[in-house]
């Protein structure tokens, strides 16, 4: 039996909510922070702009505090309503209530103003610190722990109200026969199972079902794709040159440093 699909519109759409699991929709009344690549339609008159435009310094000042990811953020403003995706990753919305809540920067999809980011300590993420409320996106369902806990690096999303990790390694497990393949040929890698971030005090920490990260990228730049205008092999050519498609923020340049 053939199931009609569902056709939305702009009153159909839900309003701060989810349109499935991949999809959030943001009733759009004002400003929103929002990461470059992650929205992938909108209803209404709203506006984008980069964080450097001048009417906008009171806001950036406020509200964003990360020169690294800069490149990465713009700002939606006006009415209606905005569709946030990021390549069929599960998608939720997240409350803080004067709360503190570190992430991994490339998670984040969009922010309120209300909440404060900053850079975190921690390379590859960043903080929020406030009230409001923030999409986000992982590679499968998040689940809430408390600590004392020690979590795979790949399957950490975040923590919250709760002191930085340290690193711990299993010892036993490098002194091993993996850990004595590893120092004569620099092969093997890390993982879970003998690198983990541990968790001590109160707080919350968030994992994604998956030690699959989501995969980094540019943010802004053009696929070098067939049909994708300045997509194709001329278009590679001239982002190779400093063209559209080889534009790359702060943001990008500081991932590449794994910062």
């Amino acid at each position: 039996m053939t199931t009609e699909p569902k056709v939305w519109d702009p009153y159909a759409l839900p309003a701060n909510d989810n349109v499935n699991s991949y999809t959030f929709c943001v009733e759009l009344n004002g400003q929103w922070f929002l990461q470059k690549g992650k929205m992938i339609a909108y209803y209404g008159q709203i506006d984008f702009q980069n964080l450097g435009a001048g009417p906008l310094d009171a806001l950036v000042a406020a509200n964003f505090h990360s020169p690294l990811h800069a490149g990465d953020w713009i700002v939606a403003q006006g009415n209606g309503k905005m569709l946030l995706a990021d390549r069929a990753f599960d998608v939720n919305s997240f409350d803080l209530d004067d709360g503190n809540l570190t992430i991994r920067s490339g998670n984040l999809l969009a922010f309120q103003p209300g909440l404060s980011l900053k850079q975190s300590i921690i390379p590859g993420f960043v903080t929020l610190i406030g009230t409001g409320r923030f999409v986000a996106a992982s590679n499968g369902p998040v689940h809430f722990v408390e600590p004392p806990v020690r979590v795979d690096p790949q399957a950490l999303l975040g923590w919250a109200d709760c002191p930085s990790p340290c690193h711990h390694y299993d010892h036993a497990y490098l002194r091993g026969v993996m850990g004595g393949l590893r120092q004569l040929t620099g092969m093997g890698g890390s993982s879970g199972e003998e690198h983990q971030f541990e968790f001590v005090g109160a707080g919350t920490v968030l994992m994604q079902s998956s030690e699959k990260l989501m995969e980094e990228r540019p943010t802004g730049a053009v696929p070098h794709e067939a049909g994708v205008p300045q997509g194709g092999p001329l278009g590679g050519m001239l982002g190779g040159l400093g063209g559209a498609g080889g534009a790359q923020g702060l943001g990008g340049i500081a991932r590449r440093f794994g910062l």
